[in-house]
């Protein structure tokens, strides 16, 4: 991730993605293959789709060829510490211990209080995302004006597994 900075707008570039999956093994789906089969496996990041012809003879064929080739859907918060995440808690009566005797609450009139988690609410400003109609990532966000000074930005990548990867950076946006 790289961001770009002009004045008192940023945008984020999308540079670089890898994945270290396997799943099965090349050589377990070429002898699990029966003729006219073919199988896809997941082997140190790469997508392999391993066949066997009528004849019996294995081949090989790479799936990924670039490192957007994983990549499903991708998107940037551009101030990720502007909203913090809250939950709500029954209040612990004073002198009781976190761990004794708590109860879900029984009734509406018992006391809540909210309690800030220690983590941030990541909110989806700008996406690019994959369809089957139109496989082209945008690896580029627009540039989204914020208020000059340091601050964090968010990028969250999906995979086409579905898993997500969040990476941050800090940025100082309109100082000299």
């Amino acid at each position: 991730m790289k961001p770009h900075i002009k004045s008192n707008t940023v945008a984020v570039e999308l540079t670089d993605f890898s994945v270290f999956y396997t799943q099965d093994s090349i050589a377990n789906a070429e002898a699990s293959l029966k003729d006219k089969q073919s199988k896809i496996v997941v082997d140190k990041g790469q997508i392999v789709k391993v066949s066997k012809d009528k004849d019996g003879i294995v081949s090989r064929e790479q799936l990924t060829r670039h490192w957007t080739d994983w990549i499903d859907y991708w998107s940037v918060d551009f101030d990720f510490e502007d909203k913090r995440e809250i939950i709500r808690v029954k209040k612990i009566p004073s002198g009781q211990s976190k761990l004794e005797g708590f109860e879900p609450p029984q009734t509406e009139l018992e006391e809540w209080e909210e309690v800030w988690t220690g983590d941030y609410i990541f909110e989806n400003e700008w996406q690019s995302f994959r369809t089957k109609k139109d496989r082209k990532l945008e690896l580029m966000s627009v540039f989204q004006e914020v208020m000059p000074g340091r601050r964090k930005l968010a990028v969250k990548v999906v995979d086409i597994f579905g898993n997500d990867t969040m990476t941050i950076v800090e940025v100082r946006v309109g100082e000299k």
